[in-house]
């Protein structure tokens, strides 16, 4: 099983592009290290105020995929620095 998920979020404290790399920077290395998912920067890279990520898991059982998913969405919900609009989930 195959998920992937599209998710685009806000920042509403960060004042330049160098403030929002380095919190997509950290988001991306916690990510990849806590839960072995590929992530990365799809859109957005020019605007600070806004960010796109892609982020893809793979598991031999769907409910462990979805369970890996959930939890990955929750922490990047934990960073205050930015809130996440739209989710898009595939199953592939």
């Amino acid at each position: 099983m195959i998920i992937y998920a599209e998710v685009e979020c806000k920042f509403y404290e960060g004042r330049s592009l160098k403030q929002k790399r380095s919190v997509i920077k950290r988001l991306i290395a916690k990510l990849r290290k806590d839960f072995n998912v590929s992530v990365t920067e799809l859109a957005y890279h020019d605007l600070w105020q806004r960010t796109k990520l892609g982020i893809v898991t793979i598991s031999n059982n769907k409910i462990h995929a979805e369970q890996m998913m959930q939890e990955v969405l929750k922490v990047i919900d934990t960073y205050p620095e930015l809130e996440r609009t739209i989710t898009e989930v595939e199953y592939l």
